[in-house]
């Protein structure tokens, strides 16, 4: 059986190669589905570590196997995303971004680079556990309808059948050396919302010729914001929120018409369905009234995220083993959203958090902002409790 001083001491010995991963990664970072030398580069040390993989997946996705004894007894999945973010890094390290407008701003080089890390450590032990773990490095997490989405309609999830998924992702406000969990519901469905209002322009000062469609999208949002107020108390937690409108017109121009994009986000299927209906009703009633033409266009994205409550139970029961109670943290629900929901609604999946942050050394920027960083500490917890967690749901 092996013990957890034995898995940390090995990530503890692969820890440069992990550091070394991370680094490449994050100075070489590219967009969503076009991860083609990341992937390059991933599969050359999938190579010196002697583990067999397929590429091409989605283009760019890698699909690894290790084999432990009776590989046939159960199929573990790890997964982590490699696409990096349109954002213009500020860091001043010697890793940062040589691609620029291009960052690994939400870790997902810190999430691949783990992945390696516990590859190398579960191919070192393969004849001390039973199944198989299928590792899954994967495309375009950022952009709709997401890599995982993309890799099950493939056939990811067979040849081997996958019983179970982990992944996890880092968590900047919690320190580095520290792990969280949430059994159940966990993060929200996401949906893209499009609007453009077309009614007249014309003078400004001569308000009897136009129709203004700045006014009809202020009550609009008005509207709307009355009908989903955001409120955290609320039975079904929901968001939905507008962050750009543009009118293109000036201080004496009224434009003949304003386009609005923003997000709608929530945790039931039923209430989900139910309000694309009531935002369309709200708009075309005020539309209406005002006699202009709206075009709407609602983008249903990735579905809500569900931790199965046994197998997070287990991981959660795991880490502790692993960690000590005190660095393992319960989670708040969250309405960020995440691809991984895609393999959540298929099989049961576990997905948690990586502290990676640290006050003391002033790494405290959110993700997706020009100055995100990690702990690069957080890379021995991130590759030996997946490693850990792996082995432990293979003998579960």
């Amino acid at each position: 059986m092996v013990h957890p001083d034995k898995i940390k001491q090995l990530a503890l010995k692969n820890f440069p190669l992990t550091l070394e991963a991370r680094r490449y990664m994050h100075r070489h970072p590219e967009l969503s589905f076009k991860e083609t030398q990341t992937s390059k580069y991933i599969c050359s040390v999938l190579d010196k570590l002697n583990i067999s993989y397929t590429t091409g997946h989605v283009k760019t996705g890698i699909i690894a196997l290790i084999q432990g004894k009776n590989p046939h007894k159960k199929t573990i999945m790890l997964r982590a995303d490699m696409d990096a973010l349109p954002i213009l890094e500020k860091n001043n390290v010697s890793y940062a971004s040589v691609n620029n407008g291009i960052m690994h701003a939400c870790g997902h080089d810190v999430h691949s680079a783990s992945l390696i890390g516990a590859a190398a450590i579960l191919n070192e032990l393969k004849s001390e556990w039973e199944g198989t773990v299928k590792l899954i490095f994967q495309p375009g997490e950022e952009v709709l309808p997401g890599g995982a989405s993309l890799m099950i309609k493939e056939g990811v999830l067979k040849n081997p059948n996958v019983n179970k998924a982990l992944a996890q992702h880092v968590f900047p406000s919690m320190e580095a050396g520290k792990v969280g969990f949430r059994s159940g519901m966990y993060m929200a469905s996401t949906d893209e919302i499009y609007l453009t209002i077309i009614a007249k322009g014309g003078h400004a000062a001569m308000p009897k010729e136009y129709i203004n469609p700045l006014l009809i999208a202020a009550e609009i949002l008005l509207q709307l914001k009355k009908k989903f107020p955001n409120n955290k108390k609320s039975k079904i937690p929901t968001v939905l929120a507008f962050g750009k409108i543009e009118g293109k017109g000036a201080t004496n121009v009224i434009p003949e018409k304003i386009e609005l994009a923003g997000t709608f986000r929530t945790m039931n299927e039923v209430w989900r369905a139910k309000s694309h209906d009531a935002i369309k009703i709200i708009i075309n009633q005020i539309c209406k009234k005002h006699k202009v033409k709206a075009e709407l266009k609602i983008v249903k994205g990735y579905p809500f995220l569900i931790n199965d409550k046994k197998l997070t139970g287990q991981c959660k029961k795991a880490a502790i083993e692993y960690l000590g109670k005190e660095n393992v943290k319960e989670l708040p629900i969250r309405m960020t959203a995440e691809d991984f929901a895609w393999f959540s609604q298929v099989i049961p999946t576990c997905f948690y958090r990586l502290g990676s942050g640290n006050i003391k050394k002033g790494i405290t920027a959110g993700v997706h902002t020009p100055t995100f960083n990690i702990d690069e500490e957080a890379l021995k917890i991130g590759s030996g409790l997946m490693a850990w967690l792996a082995i432990t749901e293979l003998k579960s």
